[in-house]
């Protein structure tokens, strides 16, 4: 796999905004997935630098996670903001890592990133619940570099 274009078809990709838009139905948090081919910089401080860029940094409370991923690395990170990295149980990023990689292991890149997503919103879920006035901040479309 070398090329961002060919790592999920069309329809993957709908399944996967598909799966953001169910883990935030019921949260005010926000969930992105970032795709791009490669970086220099280590992968978590990458994912770092696009949560900025995507401007997730920005919502109301402090609570958006993105899953970054480098395809012709084959590499990912997980980077959740301020609000919601003090209040996940120890492990939980390590957890959500794992769902991730067992899939990819397997080569299912879809299926890893959706286990990612929804075991992100769930965890959003017990710590930020959705109230009746929140709005979706960010897009739930995947962003490619």
């Amino acid at each position: 796999m070398s090329k961002v274009e060919d790592f999920l078809t069309v329809e993957e990709e709908q399944e996967i905004v598909s799966a953001i838009l169910e883990a935030e139905k019921n949260t005010s948090g926000e969930i992105r997935v970032h795709i791009e081919a490669h970086t220099e910089l280590d992968y978590l401080d990458r994912a770092k630098e696009v949560f900025h860029l995507l401007k997730m940094d920005n919502t109301k409370e402090e609570n958006g996670v993105l899953i970054y991923i480098a395809v012709n690395d084959r590499k990912f990170a997980i980077y959740g903001d301020t609000g919601i990295d003090k209040v996940v149980p120890k492990g939980f990023w390590e957890i959500t890592r794992d769902a991730i990689q067992t899939a990819f292991k397997q080569g299912n890149f879809k299926q890893g990133i959706i286990n990612g997503v929804l075991s992100a919103g769930k965890e959003l879920e017990s710590h930020f619940p959705w109230q009746h006035d929140d709005i979706n901040e960010l897009s739930d479309e995947i962003s490619k570099g």
